[in-house]
């Protein structure tokens, strides 16, 4: 537990990704990537099924440090799960010939899940 997080609430994950998310990845992917396989990696990702990773383990392979519980966008989704509200899968990238992923959406959400409990399992997709 970090930063005041709460474990006794177990985190709500949907079953699926909110399809806004997809929108999210695809205009992130488009700045990081030429917009062609920044939308192939995003249909990549509308295909791959969820697994689970740690939060400490997303964002150590991210190479991402946590923002903390005071960070607006991290703070709106530690309510969320205060208020037992389902948060999305989260959407990764591999990065071609480096060893790291790249948070194509959710960032915020892993954050808050890591201060909630750095070893909650985080369902992913991943491309």
């Amino acid at each position: 537990m970090k930063d005041g997080g709460n474990q006794d609430r177990d985190i709500k994950w949907m079953d699926d990704v909110d399809p806004d998310d997809f929108e999210s990845a695809r205009r992130y992917l488009a700045l990081v990537f030429a917009p062609r396989q920044g939308q192939a990696l995003t249909h990549a990702l509308e295909q791959a099924p969820l697994v689970r990773f740690p939060a400490k383990d997303v964002l150590r392979a991210s190479g991402q440090q946590p923002k903390s519980g005071k960070d607006p966008d991290v703070a709106r989704q530690a309510r969320k799960i205060a208020r037992g509200k389902a948060l999305s899968p989260v959407l990764l990238v591999r990065v071609p010939n480096e060893a790291r992923v790249l948070v194509a959406d959710g960032y915020h959400r892993v954050c808050a899940a890591y201060l909630h409990n750095e070893d909650e399992p985080v369902p992913c997709k991943i491309a």
